[in-house]
């Protein structure tokens, strides 16, 4: 035992911690934020890393000569259990480590005295594909990971179950690269239909007016006014006469920003949308089976919705033929709106000019018009050069101080990361957190309460009740209000019943809610948070845990979730056009 204690105190760290660094890795590659497996072999990677307390080896190592580093304020990358079938996420961290060139030769010989040169490869860490794929650089990371394997060996699964839970992972930069592809020319001609109000019933609304970047890819308003209403924005009022508003928008006007990702596989608050082949065409939608072909991107098909949606852009039956067809049969709408924008001339010559199967206007249809529309959203909103961005991608200067804290805060105590994860921050997953009943909400079919069930809605089942979509983080500084229903006006005030849903819940105020004045509709707007047994039910559902942060910890976690607010980009990149091929007013 003495001489295992020797060599896990001194050896170890004599020989690789000293000149060394230690850098985390998933999957048998590398993942720190903004560092290649070449930098980590060069001894150029931030001090990233995990120090089993009873290795003999402190929290406190001096790497490469610099001054101590505490584990609190160290970013753990944790293995990926899922993609490697390993039930307990816990089992298993590799954690290798950097030396000095020169000594790699040694390290090497080291580990095959050891007989654990292949231990990486024993725990399928998918090596060969990569080496296949990156070549050298892969194989020295594993010979890297083979020794993150040996200090393994000497660490108990409690100490790495301890520090696994401090710290989560941070994810890798959002690059151009995790988007799909864009056709400009397709993209160009969905910035005029997205802000043409040809696509609606009454030709009175277009796609920006819910969706603006002046309010952050949306509206500004808790609940929003749809067709029939007046202006934009918070100053958007609901219509007057026989064409005001007959109901509120159920939910809070989503933003647009990086919809056009690769990894998102789920859309709208409830879940409504996404990918599957219960009905034969690749998504689950509310179209169901008369789901148009040929849309092949989740934001494709999304795109449809909207015009079909009596209170957000078709109007009410017997208003316009749009709205007509809808209340009738949702593909009856297709071929109305289609025949409406293909016999603008200017139109049908971007759509032969835009789509290879598209020789005559004739042959343009609702699918030619959804990923038009797509290739803009795509385009136009890509967000990924916020100051955290640059920080993840190697500038250590790009946050202060208190952003940094309330990083490891957000990824850590705060406990953020285990629902807003990934490069978007979001696990595209399902919550309950007891944000208070108003407005109409959205509900089963037949449902005879006035109130919103979330995915319970979609699924049918009762454990998804009052659960709502993860939403994604960048740029949520400027997507206020917040909630599926925008009940808060503050992210702060949205952040405080994250960290404590019951006592938001009893702090919340009617007042808080950014809603225009409707006098037709204020004795019924509330009436839901009326309803003690609901009020009952959606409490009870919560399954968010508490959260205790002091005053200045909230303070830094807020400075974090602002360094997410990207630069130019929030500018949009074609902007607003003047004037559209309709000839109809541009909001």
């Amino acid at each position: 035992m003495g001489f295992f204690n020797l060599f896990r105190g001194h050896f170890l760290y004599d020989l690789f911690l000293r000149y060394g660094r230690i850098g985390v890795s998933s999957d048998g590659r590398q993942h720190i934020p903004g560092v290649s497996s070449d930098q980590i072999w060069r001894g150029h990677a931030p001090a990233n890393f995990i120090v089993p307390t009873d290795t003999g080896l402190s929290a406190g190592v001096p790497l490469q000569r610099r001054a101590q580093v505490p584990l609190k304020g160290s970013h753990v990358v944790p293995f990926n259990a899922k993609s490697q079938r390993i039930h307990d996420p816990d089992q298993f961290l590799c954690v290798g480590v950097a030396g000095a060139r020169s000594g790699k030769q040694f390290l090497h010989r080291l580990l095959v005295l050891l007989g654990v040169h292949k231990v990486a490869a024993g725990f399928d860490l998918g090596l060969r594909d990569a080496g296949k794929k990156t070549g050298q650089k892969d194989n020295r990371l594993a010979h890297i990971c083979s020794f993150g394997a040996v200090l393994l060996l000497f660490a108990s699964p409690q100490n790495i179950a301890t520090a696994t839970a401090q710290a989560t992972q941070i994810p890798a930069p959002l690059t151009q690269d995790d988007f799909f592809p864009v056709d400009m020319k397709q993209a160009k001609l969905g910035q005029l239909l997205f802000y043409d109000p040809i696509l609606s019933g009454n030709r009175n609304i277009s796609c920006a007016t819910c969706h603006s970047v002046d309010f952050g890819t949306g509206d500004g308003l808790s609940l929003g006014i749809g067709e029939g209403g007046d202006g934009l924005g918070p100053k958007r009022t609901a219509g007057q006469g026989d064409d005001r508003i007959r109901k509120r928008i159920p939910r809070n006007a989503s933003a647009l920003w990086n919809l056009g990702a690769k990894e998102i596989t789920t859309l709208f608050h409830d879940g409504r949308l996404s990918f599957s082949d219960v009905y034969d065409n690749g998504f689950d939608s509310p179209a169901e089976e008369w789901l148009p072909p040929g849309l092949k991107t989740i934001l494709a098909v999304q795109a449809l919705f909207p015009m079909t949606s009596q209170f957000e852009m078709a109007g009410n039956p017997k208003e316009n033929q749009v709205a007509g067809a809808a209340h009738d049969r949702i593909d009856n709408v297709w071929p109305i709106l289609t025949k409406r924008v293909r016999i603008v001339p200017e139109y049908g010559d971007m759509f032969v000019n835009a789509f290879d199967d598209v020789d005559a206007a004739p042959q343009v249809n609702i699918t030619h018009i959804a990923r038009a529309l797509a290739a803009f959203q795509n385009f136009e909103w890509q967000s990924y050069d916020s100051p955290y961005d640059a920080y993840v991608s190697g500038s250590q200067t790009a946050l202060n101080e208190k952003e940094k804290s309330g990083l490891d805060l957000f990824f850590g105590k705060a406990n953020c990361a285990s629902c807003h994860s990934g490069k978007l921050f979001s696990d595209q997953k399902f919550h309950a957190l007891a944000l208070p009943h108003f407005g109409p909400g959205r509900t089963r079919l037949f449902d005879p309460y006035v109130r919103d069930v979330g995915h319970m809605g979609e699924s049918d089942s009762l454990e998804d009740a009052y659960s709502f979509r993860t939403p994604q983080l960048r740029n949520v500084e400027l997507t206020a209000p917040y909630g599926h229903n925008g009940a808060y006006p503050t992210l702060e005030g949205i952040v405080r019943h994250h960290l404590d849903p019951i006592a938001g819940w009893a702090k919340w105020k009617p007042e808080m809610a950014n809603l225009p004045t409707v006098p037709w509709l204020s004795s019924i707007d509330f009436v839901s948070l009326q309803d003690k047994r609901e009020r009952q039910r959606l409490r009870s559902k919560i399954d968010i845990q508490p959260v205790e942060l002091e005053d200045a910890e909230v303070d830094a976690l807020l400075a974090f979730l602002k360094s997410l607010t990207g630069t130019d980009s929030i500018k949009g990149r074609l902007g607003k056009p003047t004037s559209v091929p309709s000839g109809l007013k541009v909001d």
